[in-house]
């Protein structure tokens, strides 16, 4: 090439001489390496290594050019790259997480905004009509009243926890939207998972079901989420999901309350309940302000009942214990299905 730049791709996790020199990249650009980037697509001037762009599931991330080819072609270059290495793989809907300065040069690759981290980072995906297709068809199951309650449930497995927070969250409002995270990143499926929550909430008459979607509490969304049993907490993006869910889906639904459980456990989710209480509730530009309802956790025989807590029995195998947390749906699942799987 005339400008002596070679384009690459590496798989950090294999390739720990690249992933030294993509760290090293990276730092100089104010920005930490995410262990969980599958690949990187990479730039280099005469053997050095001058700019990187990584990719997660459908995600562009770590995003970094050296300063003295900053504004040149290479950008657009690199971004061209990785995003036809990700349409090879079938990923077609993309997002890119960059610094708010960032977010023209990304305007002018393709990309939209979605929202932005005042100083922090801003999400955009490279559709104009991503997230208002989605919005279009939930305001089909849109309700006209007073208290439109929400929860938002992983439900990894659905517990007597879950049957509780639902229950009592549905019976303070006029009608209530229950959204079960959609990624397969959990240990029980998301196929068994919403199946659960279908049986156990069918006989709750102001209750809509739906499945989630890339927009909430997704590796897109909130990536660390999914990493907290590794201890990966780190510097969780609650914010850009609880405003994806304001500034979209809660106008979408007409959602005016959203119901959580006390988290006595997991730092992610103890975490992500209280930035809650600041990005839905504080005055904004952004929408309408939604009222944050903490109900506190159901017990059995003293301790709270999660599903953080049915996996660790599980695992240990004291199937005994675990019928005391979750109902019978669930704990026949368990026996048939992932008694044996761990």
């Amino acid at each position: 090439m005339s400008d002596g730049l070679e384009f690459l791709t590496v798989e950090p996790a294999s390739d720990p001489v690249a992933r030294r020199e993509i760290v090293d990249l990276l730092a100089s650009c104010g920005l930490d390496y995410e262990k969980q980037i599958e690949f990187f697509v990479t730039a280099r001037q005469e053997g050095r290594l001058v700019a990187c762009a990584g990719f997660e599931k459908g995600i562009i991330k770590d995003v970094a050019i050296c300063q003295t080819l900053r504004g040149s072609a290479i950008s657009l270059r690199l971004v061209s790259e990785v995003t036809y290495l990700a349409h090879s793989q079938g990923y077609q809907i993309l997002f890119v997480y960059t610094e708010p300065h960032n977010a023209d040069f990304f305007l002018g690759c393709g990309f939209y905004p979605l929202v932005e981290v005042p100083g922090q980072t801003a999400l955009l995906e490279n559709t104009p009509v991503g997230i208002k297709n989605y919005c279009a068809s939930l305001a089909h199951y849109k309700v006209e009243a007073d208290k439109i309650g929400c929860v938002v449930a992983n439900a990894n497995p659905f517990t007597l926890g879950h049957l509780y927070l639902i229950t009592e969250a549905a019976k303070s409002c006029d009608w209530l939207h229950l959204f079960i995270v959609k990624e397969d990143a959990s240990l029980f499926s998301y196929h068994d998972r919403f199946m659960l929550a279908k049986e156990m909430t069918k006989d709750i008459p102001n209750l809509t079901l739906h499945g989630g979607s890339k927009y909430m509490v997704s590796r897109a969304t909130f990536p660390a989420y999914f990493f907290k049993d590794k201890g990966m907490v780190g510097q969780c993006r609650t914010a850009v999901d609880l405003l994806l869910f304001r500034k979209y889906i809660a106008p979408a639904l007409g959602v005016t309350h959203r119901f959580v459980g006390t988290e006595p456990f997991c730092d992610t989710t103890r975490k992500y309940n209280n930035d809650m209480k600041f990005w839905l509730q504080e005055p904004s530009s952004i929408a309408h302000s939604i009222e944050v309802v903490e109900l506190e956790r159901t017990k059995r025989s003293g301790i709270a009942v999660s599903a953080s807590e049915v996996r660790r029995l599980l695992a240990g195998g004291n199937f005994e214990k675990i019928k005391e947390f979750v109902p019978k749906p669930t704990f026949d699942l368990i026996m048939n299905k992932y008694a044996t799987s761990v």
